[in-house]
């Protein structure tokens, strides 16, 4: 495969705290908060009840904030303890695997006209490679996630810039904490390769050291649980890469050990590039560390990884070495097929 980026900069400086006028979000003030004393004397717990408050949040962003500041990487555990990391990536963990592929995401149901009258708003943000600082400012001035505001995640948490590793987790915080409200989907960078090329692996080697590699799996293993895509108000597609192809099996001549006459279905024909379908979507298998660019478990490396195209129809992203090219025809097959809008 090829892949095009950069390197994590060891030399990121953070920016100076914000000076700018406050929010209109009224939780702002406590959520965004960054006045904080030295945490290390107080380092972060889990709550005592097991349930994340926006409060907590707020100690946690604050904190980061400070360390991102103040600390040298490899004293980040004195503020952010392993037990705590571990117990925050698995409460996440649970959640997102229980996700399916594709996550319908609503306003309690509403149609999208209904959501705009109501005064709802859906955020969906793209890449953030690892930019904390540009993260926080987002929620800030966005508005936090609540029951009437929704954020859609569209991958590229980590890798290239230096606060991989905080930003991942005060996301998950987020998702942990209003799970029907923060949606996290997966980008080409929450892999074992590219965390292991453009920087995400080394930054948690250098925070955490002799535990550095217990971290980095339990970080690859929620990567694994991301969704792959999202439907916004039935008539918005969204995923990190794009379309996918068809990988519908064709029955195989072969019989199956002791139940003569039944044909078992085991050849994908790959060559043939057609359409997918969100069923097929539905059904393809994330839990992987690397999506594959060959065999028949196509559908994940298509959906992170595939690219528009002027041309027609549908080819191998030969530039990338994994997923497609699709065109504005595929386009409008798709959201034609599902009633969509936008993807």
């Amino acid at each position: 495969m090829s892949h095009q980026g950069e390197e994590i900069s060891s030399s990121s400086t953070p920016p100076p705290p914000s000076s700018s006028s406050p929010p209109s979000d009224p939780t702002a003030a406590s959520v965004g908060s960054r006045s904080c004393p030295n945490p290390t004397e107080t380092p972060l717990a889990w709550p005592s009840d097991g349930s994340l408050t926006r409060e907590w949040i707020a100690g946690l962003t604050a904190a980061l904030d400070w360390s991102s500041r103040h600390l040298r990487p490899p004293e980040l555990p004195s503020v952010l303890p392993l037990p705590l990391l571990q117990r925050l990536v698995l409460a996440a963990s649970n959640i997102l695997h229980k996700e399916p592929n594709c996550l319908r995401i609503d306003m309690d149901g509403d149609d999208d006209a209904e959501m705009r009258r109501s005064g709802a708003a859906v955020v969906v943000v793209g890449d953030v490679h690892g930019q904390f600082h540009d993260v926080i400012f987002l929620l800030e001035h966005a508005g936090f996630p609540s029951e009437n505001r929704i954020f859609v995640f569209n991958g590229d948490y980590v890798d290239r810039g230096a606060w991989g590793l905080e930003t991942f987790l005060l996301l998950l915080a987020w998702k942990v904490f209003l799970p029907h409200r923060v949606f996290l989907l997966r980008g080409n960078h929450e892999s074992k390769y590219c965390t292991s090329v453009y920087g995400f692996e080394k930054e948690v080697m250098v925070k955490y050291g002799d535990q550095g590699p217990q971290v980095y799996r339990k970080c690859l293993r929620c990567f694994e649980g991301l969704p792959l895509a999202s439907i916004i108000a039935g008539r918005v597609y969204t995923a990190h890469g794009g379309l996918f192809r068809s990988v519908s099996p064709t029955p195989s001549s072969k019989r199956s050990k002791g139940k003569k006459g039944r044909k078992v279905i085991t050849n994908v024909d790959t060559s043939i590039l057609k359409l997918g379908s969100l069923e097929e979507l539905l059904k393809a298998r994330r839990t992987v560390l690397d999506p594959p660019w060959e065999g028949s478990n196509l559908i994940p490396g298509d959906v992170l990884w595939s690219d528009p195209s002027p041309k027609p129809g549908l080819s191998l992203n030969e530039e990338r070495g994994i997923g497609l090219l699709w065109g504005p025809d595929c386009t409008e097959e798709f959201l034609k097929k599902y009633n969509l809008k936008v993807t």
